[in-house]
């Protein structure tokens, strides 16, 4: 029992229920993801805060919360697009917990009216967004002038300028399948697409010599 539900004083009883209340409501949280399915764009999450816990003598212990299962992964999409990460055990992440038993919806989409479980804020109910960073794995050299998609080190990325410029650093090569238009002159390796001009022209059926 509670050391103020022993004194005879209302609103400290009742701020201690509705404190017991509240620690029952879950919002979001930072987490550690654990594994990951993709053919069910879910994963299993170990909550990254501990709860505390007080035994029956009054003994409190930190202990870590049970692994959230089968946690729908939100990656950014709409009207047909969608941008997809390569969620990987030991990321971190945001989970956010869902007002109501979101099963229904889960399972078959659509307006699911009915809730399988009159359950309000739990832990069963998360929702995964990749993306939230600790200190001790902070993205290293952001571009504070420029919009990025890219790797975590930064040795690639496709970035866009405020003066609409699009820059690509790609140590690895840049692969296209199927056919490329291009608009405009193109210069490539020094040598420009539209005035270049080559050495060792001969008339009649002879090959032309390298770009100049």
């Amino acid at each position: 029992m509670d050391q103020r539900e022993r004194i005879g004083d209302r609103i400290d009883a009742l701020r201690t229920a509705i404190q017991g209340e509240i620690s029952e409501l879950w919002t979001a949280m930072p987490g550690i993801v654990n594994s990951v399915d993709f053919t069910k764009m879910t994963c299993t999450i170990q909550p990254a805060i501990r709860g505390l816990y007080t035994n029956f003598k009054g003994v409190q212990t930190w202990v870590d919360l049970p692994l959230l299962l089968d946690v729908p992964i939100v990656f950014p999409a709409a009207g047909g697009f969608v941008l997809t990460l390569p969620l990987a055990e030991g990321d971190e992440v945001l989970v956010v917990f869902g007002a109501r038993c979101i099963d229904a919806w889960y399972q078959n989409g659509g307006n699911q009216n009915v809730q399988v479980e009159l359950r309000m804020h739990d832990l069963s109910d998360g929702f995964c967004i990749p993306g939230p960073r600790s200190l001790p794995k902070v993205i290293p050299a952001i571009s504070s002038t420029t919009c990025q998609l890219r790797t975590e080190d930064g040795t690639a990325f496709i970035e866009v300028t405020k003066t609409g410029a699009v820059n690509i650093k790609a140590p690895g090569g840049v692969h296209v399948t199927g056919a490329m238009t291009v608009s405009g002159d193109a210069v490539i390796d020094g040598v420009d697409v539209k005035t270049h001009i080559h050495s060792g022209v001969t008339t009649g059926g002879g090959d032309t010599g390298p770009p100049v």
